[in-house]
Parts: structure tokens; sequence; C-alpha cells
């Protein structure tokens, strides 16, 4: 699978799917990254796409040296389910 990337232009971390993109929707503050909305292709979801996607994203976040607040329901389940991140939660 692609490397997640972070489209600035849209705020939105992006994956490449062999059925469109997954995305992830976000705001900026000056040093954190709120995740308002994460959305993979219908016809793809229940194959951990989404959590591919939040995870190259929180990676992203991680290596910029922001914080994450999680504004999406999937994202705070992703957290819950992965204390490695737990130092990202701002």
């Amino acid at each position: 699978m692609a490397a997640v990337r972070d489209n600035k232009a849209q705020q939105r971390f992006e994956l490449d799917t062999e059925g469109g993109i997954a995305f992830a929707n976000y705001r900026l503050t000056p040093s954190t990254v709120i995740i308002t909305h994460t959305e993979t292709p219908r016809a793809l979801r229940g194959r951990g796409i989404a959590s591919e996607l939040v995870k190259g994203a929180l990676e992203l976040i991680r290596a910029d040296g922001h914080k994450v607040i999680a504004g999406c329901g999937f994202v705070v389940d992703y957290l819950r389910n992965h204390p490695e991140y737990a130092d990202l939660v701002g």
C-alpha cells in the first residue's frame, strides 16, 4: 500500500487505495493537529485501511513535532487501542 501523505492545500492526510483515496481531514493550531473526520471508500471498509491511514498520519504528526486532538470517533478509538501514540495526545 502507498504511503500516507499530507495534502496541506486541502488540510487532509491521504492514502491511495485500489478503490480511491482514504482521507483524514484536519485543522491546524500552532502546535496541534485536530483530526476532524476520516473516510474510506465504502467498498473498502473493514479492511484496515482507515487504521493504516491514521497510523501514517500520526507518524507524520510526530515527525513534525506536533500533538494531536482526536475530533473523530475512529481516531479516538485508534488512540485508545494504540498506547504507543499516547505521547502525541494534546
